[in-house]
């Protein structure tokens, strides 16, 4: 499915005449928040070709980017993906050079994609390649994570926290104690992005790959959310925006659908006025049965005064069944 952000469909604007929109009556005669790409043409990824594609006879996964909302096949991402357990959002080559402050945040939460070996590459097979110490610590003085010292850790630690929702990244005014003296310290705001981008990264011509919590890590201080507003991505800070939050929504709008409306008002009752309600619609339904089968029989046509005279007359007929009844308490 081919899902794309704050799109509008093109009934009612220019490029339709005297057909107007249903569901917007009041939309404008150009859609200005429309993004037209090679997708509405039924091409993908790169390689700009169709999915399913006839002449393509490798078996290759599609992967949304959450950025452009293109699709792409794994083998055109620069990166062989990892598993699919393994992250939740992808962010191809071209908006990674769009978006270029995402790889000072990749450095700590991207997660790292498959390795190749050499000899298995041409057969498509793909491991896992654990590394030694040494590489290790290689890989993390080359991206500039390896720690100085303490202090730097617990920077790392308070970036990994959430933030929070009321838009700012900054810390509170903190009071630090000496002895018995209470000295009142405020400090500037701090960004977690610069702090990021003080500190050496790799940059490669890659697409990365994200766990499901790394929207609530990017940094919300004013000059990044005017940062996120130029560059079209306010978005990335929004958890609902996620595909799992889509698809989360999608199945309980199902769910919703799928249950039945008589069932949910028998929940809703006591048992007397259950049973009740159980016997009224069996009596209308057998009744309404039996009317409906002489017109069958007949070969006539069921009109509108028919449907209206057959339910004055079971309203007729209960209130007299309910007249006749006396109810006696113990």
């Amino acid at each position: 499915v081919f899902l794309s952000r704050n799109f509008r469909c093109d009934c009612g604007n220019s490029k339709f005449k005297n057909l107007q929109c249903k569901l917007l009556p009041e939309k404008g005669k150009v859609n200005s928040g429309n993004k037209y790409n090679d997708n509405f043409y039924g091409l993908y990824c790169i390689c700009k070709r169709p999915y399913p594609d006839p002449e393509d006879e490798i078996p290759d996964e599609m992967i949304q980017c959450i950025v452009c909302e293109d699709w792409f096949h794994g083998r055109h991402l620069g990166a062989v993906p990892p598993e699919s357990g393994d992250f939740h959002e992808m962010v191809c080559q071209a908006c990674m050079n769009h978006c270029h402050f995402l790889w000072a945040y990749a450095s700590q939460l991207a997660v790292p994609p498959l390795t190749k070996v050499n000899s298995l590459e041409d057969e498509g097979i793909v491991l896992k390649v654990e590394e030694s110490e040494e590489q290790k610590k290689e890989i993390k003085k080359e991206s500039g994570v390896e720690h100085q010292d303490t202090k730097e850790e617990k920077q790392l630690e308070q970036f990994n926290e959430p933030s929070t929702s009321s838009g700012s990244a900054c810390p509170e005014v903190k009071c630090t104690f000496f002895s018995d003296l209470h000295i009142l310290t405020s400090e500037e705001p701090v960004c977690k992005l610069k702090e990021l981008q003080s500190k050496p990264f790799l940059k490669k011509d890659t697409a990365t790959f994200w766990p499901s919590n790394w929207r609530s890590k990017l940094c919300t201080c004013e000059d990044c959310l005017t940062m996120y507003s130029e560059l079209e991505v306010q978005f990335l800070t929004d958890e609902c925006d996620t595909v799992l939050a889509y698809e989360n929504k999608g199945t309980s709008d199902q769910e919703t659908e799928r249950r039945d409306p008589l069932m949910d008002t028998l929940n809703s009752m006591n048992r007397v006025q259950q049973v009740e309600l159980i016997c009224e619609y069996n009596d209308l339904k057998t009744e309404l049965t039996d009317y409906l089968r002489r017109f069958a029989d007949e070969g006539t046509v069921v009109k509108r005064e028919d449907i209206q005279h057959f339910f004055e007359e079971f309203q007729s007929r209960k209130r007299r069944r309910t007249n006749r009844m006396q109810y006696y308490c113990s």
